[in-house]
């Protein structure tokens, strides 16, 4: 199947995809769930693997022959080749660390990759409601208010806020990474919130100095581009995708310049 030419016509199903697999996850989040280890010791619950459930039979209905890559699919053995043309990349729960710890800082992400780069993106917080997406130069926030439109914020020349990771981090590269902005502060959130923090104008940086694979960082990506932000890596140009393993050595994202 080839992709529609107006690829923001994705979005009504990818978002209510989301909201299945949200709220598949949401009564995994209320009730006494079990936490295991999986080969590379990160933890994985129920919930991440009946989010993913959802969502695979759903993105093949939408996007027949597109492959997708799967954070516990890839877990388990199963990637598929992706070749040189578009395909998904999903994480059914991004933050499980933030959902064991019941802090609501875990996302659904569902993002396509077309043409090398995220094109299209849906990022959903199940546990505060409220849901990102964006595609071809538009990005939306959702939440209990309506729909509108987010764009990204010019850095300013003084006080950029500068976004890491709770269980993530490496402060003291941090901090002197920080030193290049003046009176830069730092604020927290988990997982793919950060990119959705960026493409709303609310926060303007977010440097990850450590690894992170491809399917946790391309739905928030496609976000934060259509948003008007970027995502470079450790080169300077534009985080690549579809690379050996699918894993990011880090990147830094940010709105406008």
């Amino acid at each position: 199947m080839s992709l529609p030419a107006d690829l923001a016509t994705l979005l009504p199903a990818l978002e209510d995809l989301a909201r299945q697999a949200g709220a598949a996850i949401l009564e995994v989040y209320h009730s006494d769930f079990e936490v295991r280890a999986k080969g590379d010791a990160s933890p994985v619950t129920a919930a991440d693997e009946r989010a993913e459930s959802i969502i695979l039979p759903g993105l093949a209905a939408l996007t027949p022959g597109i492959p997708v890559v799967a954070e516990e699919a890839a877990a388990a053995g199963h990637v598929p080749e992706v070749g040189d043309g578009p395909f998904w990349l999903v994480d059914p729960l991004d933050g499980t660390k933030e959902f064991v710890k019941r802090n609501g800082e875990f996302t659904v992400n569902i993002g396509l990759i077309a043409n090398g780069v995220p094109a299209v993106g849906v990022v959903l917080a199940p546990a505060q409601g409220i849901l990102w997406s964006g595609a071809a130069g538009r990005a939306f926030r959702v939440d209990e208010s309506g729909r509108r439109d987010i764009r990204c914020r010019p850095l300013p020349a003084k006080g950029a806020v500068v976004l890491t990771s709770r269980s993530h981090r490496d402060p003291d590269k941090l901090a002197e990474w920080m030193k290049t902005y003046p009176e830069a502060t730092l604020d927290f959130a988990g997982s793919s919130l950060k990119f959705c923090r960026l493409a709303e104008g609310v926060a303007d940086l977010y440097p990850r100095f450590g690894p992170t694979s491809e399917w946790d960082t391309a739905a928030a990506s496609a976000v934060l581009m259509a948003a008007g932000g970027a995502v470079d890596g450790p080169d300077g140009k534009p985080l690549a995708y579809a690379k050996p393993k699918f894993l990011n050595s880090g990147f830094f994202a940010r709105g406008s310049s």
